[in-house]
């Protein structure tokens, strides 16, 4: 048990001396390839750190603890004998985590899961009767199981979920060819090897002999087969669902570029990628999360590029998972990313394959959940949050341009209105005197201080922002704009604001909304609500202690083991590609930050024809050279 601290003692703890205890911490080894060419990079010799594995603390304290973890183990195997008789004497199954979060799968009374430790049996009497308790079938209208007899001998059935299904797969290429009656090898013996080989006609047929694997084919839209006589299954791939198809992103558009945009299919997703790196060393690997919805996730990352660490670690966190409920990406980043109270996103979220595919071939990893149209990409750094796909399809004047314009944006949708609230509460010396008597003749009228101005109308646009999503169709894009004239010029009229709060607030939507990342711009949006109220209490003061606090947590916070300052600090080899970026036939290496097992993106002239002479120009200048020395051995002739 936990012994419980009063009030008194936790304030008097958080000033007392404690020793620190050791964490296992997750880092990016480097390996001897990307030293080399981080050597040449920087020019300059520097030694290969070498970085000490910490111990791990289960076996640092493992001595330690041991008698006391015998005591509590005591106390929670009580707990769990206690916890096994139901008042009622009902059986009802349900999944149970114990304390150090692992799964255990049991019901009520004790008795185990049933599908947990028995294997498939030979008789298809049992079977039936398994799965159709299992999908409850008896009210479960959803699952189909047709029984039938293969070329008139063996009793088989067939199983599969209505409507997850592609009908015409199974009728025309599972059961007619099984009811054509035809010669067996053994008879007597089960025939599912003979009708994988010459019988089934489906493009994958595959043998499974787990019980829940099977409930679990037939779960994601597969067809299983079962013969009389066998202790293993068939499945087919007869996936047939209703999906989106593939549409222009809706958050992330460019003006050059890609059209395409993720859908909710999983499938769909990892081909799109796959249509633009067409590489044999993309891998991708499925993961199930969800005790319950057992939905599925895929990793893909480029083998012999991307750091086998950041891959482990990804699959570590994924796998180590225990809930009832993950869909889409949205849960399934909350769920991995390393400090959830940080304001600053973590994990790149992205709905477009090309930036994905782009991040791929830098030696990152790329995590794509069923259910929505995005996906994750880990590690990343601040800087990669201002970058979009349009940056590298323009010329790389233009796309270093909009990156300072985005940069812009964030200080503008983060700080504008604080230092209006600090400058005209403490500061008004500050302001030009023309200005001045600008600003207090508008507020003249005012009955309200700037605070309470500035959060009424900040509260409002926030209104007007959230009614603009939830109204459905073309109103939703119109009732913006006009809620915020109509809105602005009634409060100006009332004399509830002044003018120049209402240019004020205008202008940082506009950087809100120039924010290319999404999560990046909720940041903003809560860090200005806090900016605003230290403005008013502090003035400048106030901004510049929230400024640091900002820049603190910046410092602190990592991505997969990667600083979010990476570039700006810890220094790093040099790239080109952060805030300016140079022209991509000079951007010869990848980011370092990462540690890729491949640190050459393209050799030092990947322009081979700026350095070589035009082939036409080179034939034109032979034949007049050539022309003019037979011009010159006729007159040596004459």
């Amino acid at each position: 048990m936990v012994e419980k601290k009063s009030g008194l003692n936790r304030f008097f703890s958080m000033f007392t001396y404690k020793k620190t205890e050791e964490i296992d911490k997750f880092y990016i080894p480097e390996t001897e390839e990307e030293t080399e060419k981080a050597k040449k990079i920087n020019k300059v010799e520097h030694k290969v750190r070498k970085i000490k594995k910490p111990t791990p603390v289960s076996q640092l304290k493992r001595h330690k603890h041991k008698e006391k973890g015998q005591e509590e183990q005591g106390e929670a195997d009580d707990k769990e004998k206690a916890g096994e008789k139901d008042k009622s004497g009902r059986k009802e199954s349900h999944i149970s985590y114990k304390k150090d979060g692992s799964e255990k799968s049991e019901d009520k009374s004790g008795e185990k899961d049933q599908l947990g430790d028995q294997e498939i049996s030979r008789d298809i009497d049992k079977n039936l009767e398994l799965l159709k308790k299992a999908f409850n079938a008896k009210n479960n209208k959803d699952i189909i199981i047709r029984e039938f007899k293969i070329g008139g001998k063996f009793r088989a059935f067939i199983a599969f979920i209505d409507g997850m299904v592609d009908r015409t797969t199974i009728n025309n290429f599972i059961i007619k060819p099984l009811l054509v009656k035809k010669e067996y090898k053994n008879d007597s013996e089960c025939c599912l090897d003979n009708i994988i080989e010459e019988v089934i006609e489906t493009n994958q047929a595959t043998k499974v002999a787990d019980p829940e694997e099977v409930i679990y084919e037939i779960l994601v839209g597969n067809t299983c087969l079962y013969v009389d006589g066998c202790d293993y299954y068939v499945s087919s791939e007869t996936k047939g669902f209703e999906k989106r198809s593939v549409s222009t992103p809706q958050t992330e558009g460019v003006v050059r570029g890609s059209q395409e945009g993720f859908s909710e299919n999983l499938r769909t997703n990892v081909t799109l990628i796959r249509r633009i790196i067409k590489n044999k060393d993309l891998s991708t690997e499925f993961l199930k999360v969800g005790a319950r919805n057992h939905n599925q996730c895929a990793i893909m990352y480029i083998h012999g590029l991307t750091n086998p660490a950041i891959t482990e670690e990804v699959k570590r966190r994924i796998k180590g998972l225990k809930t009832d409920f993950i869909y889409g990406s949205g849960i399934l980043e909350q769920f991995i990313e390393e400090n959830p109270r940080s304001l600053i996103p973590t994990i790149l979220s992205t709905e477009r394959p090309d930036r994905a595919a782009s991040h791929l071939m830098e030696g990152k990893v790329v995590i794509i959940a069923e259910g929505t149209p995005f996906a994750l990409i880990v590690p990343v750094t601040i800087a990669t949050m201002f970058h979009t796909p349009e940056d590298t399809t323009l010329r790389w004047q233009y796309g270093t341009l909009l990156r300072f314009i985005r940069i812009f944006a964030v200080f503008i949708a983060t700080y504008i209105p604080g230092l209006y609230v600090a400058l005209t509460n403490f500061h008004r010396e500050m302001i030009p005197t023309d200005l001045l008597i600008a600003i207090a003749k508008a507020r003249e009228n005012v009955p309200f201080p700037t605070i309470v101005e500035v959060f009424l109308m900040e509260i409002s646009f926030e209104l007007i922002r959230e009614a603009g999503i939830r109204i459905p169709g073309i109103i939703g894009n119109t009732i913006g704009i006009i809620g915020a004239l109509i809105l602005g010029q009634a409060a100006v009229q009332a004399n509830l604001v002044s003018p120049v709060l209402i240019i004020i607030v205008a202008i940082t939507g506009l950087g809100n909304f120039a924010i290319p990342d999404f999560s990046m711009a909720f940041a903003a949006r809560i860090s200005r609500l806090i900016y605003i109220i230290l403005g008013a209490f502090l003035g400048f003061y106030g901004i510049a202690l929230g400024l640091v606090a900002m820049t603190v947590m910046l410092a602190s916070a990592k991505s997969f083991g990667v600083p979010l300052l990476t570039f700006f600090s810890p220094k790093v080899s040099n790239s080109s590609d952060v805030v300016i970026r140079r022209p991509v036939f000079m951007q010869e290496f990848r980011p370092d930050n990462i540690n890729p097992l491949d640190v050459t993106r393209q050799p030092p002239i990947s322009r081979k024809w700026a350095e070589e002479p035009p082939v036409n120009g080179k034939k034109e200048n032979d034949e007049k050279d050539k022309v003019k020395e037979d011009e010159d051995d006729e007159d040596d002739d004459e």
